[in-house]
Order: structure tokens, then sequence, then C-alpha cells
């Protein structure tokens, strides 16, 4: 944690140990200016006035943009406080079939998916969000329900 209140990351796991394979550099080796082989999207959303509104991230390796962005759109677009938008289901794609999160009501869209020439796959989701957001009466947060953990606000 940094003295202006920001967790650091260390995570590394995402880049390769060893430098070399087989007398050949590796791609991913760990070194300045490589990026990690999984998706991170750490968010910071502003208001109009250049305020902190929102913060969200989550764990979930290549699935984590999903994960995040089904987060914004629930604040954003739809004015849902952040629990109940990191409640919401998960549905996506990386850049392959369509995925539904199995045991939620995402899974009705399965069949109509299909009809429309969808490749699906109904699967659990370890999406791990948390976000905090600014309303007038101070911070509200929320945890994803699916693992442990919680946030608070004020």
């Amino acid at each position: 944690m940094t003295k202006s209140g920001f967790l650091l990351n260390n995570e590394l796991t995402d880049f390769s140990f060893l430098p070399v394979d087989d007398g050949k550099p590796v791609a991913n080796r760990v070194e300045p200016g490589k990026r990690p082989q999984s998706a991170m999207a750490p968010t910071i959303v502003y208001d109009a006035a250049g305020r902190v509104y929102m913060v969200a991230g989550s764990v979930g390796g290549s699935a984590i943009i999903n994960f995040v962005v089904k987060t914004l759109v629930g604040v954003l677009d739809w004015g849902l406080d952040p629990q109940a938008a990191i409640a919401l289901p998960n549905v996506g794609s990386r850049n392959g079939p369509t995925e539904l999160e199995a045991g939620t009501p995402a899974v009705a869209l399965e069949s109509k998916l299909r009809a429309l020439g969808h490749e699906v796959r109904v699967t659990d989701h370890t999406s791990g969000t948390q976000a905090i957001v600014r309303t007038r009466r101070g911070w509200i947060g929320g945890a994803d329900p699916r693992r442990e953990g919680i946030a608070k606000g004020d």
C-alpha cells in the first residue's frame, strides 16, 4: 500500500520466470516494458467535476474485463448500487464461445443464443469483483458474493 492509498499489485505469475527457453528469449519474460499475459482492468471513474466517483476491479484472469465492464454498466447505465451490479450474472466472451454463468438466470439465454448461431458455454465464474461508489452520503461498496470478502464504505 502506498502512502497515497493505492494497493500495488506484485503479481508476477503472469510473466515467465525463465528469460530463456531452449536458447531463445521467452516473449513474456520479466523485464521493463513487458505486459502480463492476463487481463488486468483496475478502473477509476471520475465525475464531471473531476472527482473520483467509482473504483472497480476484479480477479479472474482473461475474464476480468467482462466482470469489470458488467459492474460499470450496472452502476453507470442502470443506476444500480455496486453490490447489486457486482451480483448480476456474468455473461461474456473471450474471443470464443459466449459464456453464461451456471446456476443463474443467464442460463435462460442459452437456447436463444444458440438459435442465433452462437456457440455457448455454461460455466462457473470465479469472479471476485469489488467496487466503491461515491454518493451524496459518502462511499458505498460492493463485493462479489462468489468469493469471500466484503467492501465497506463510510
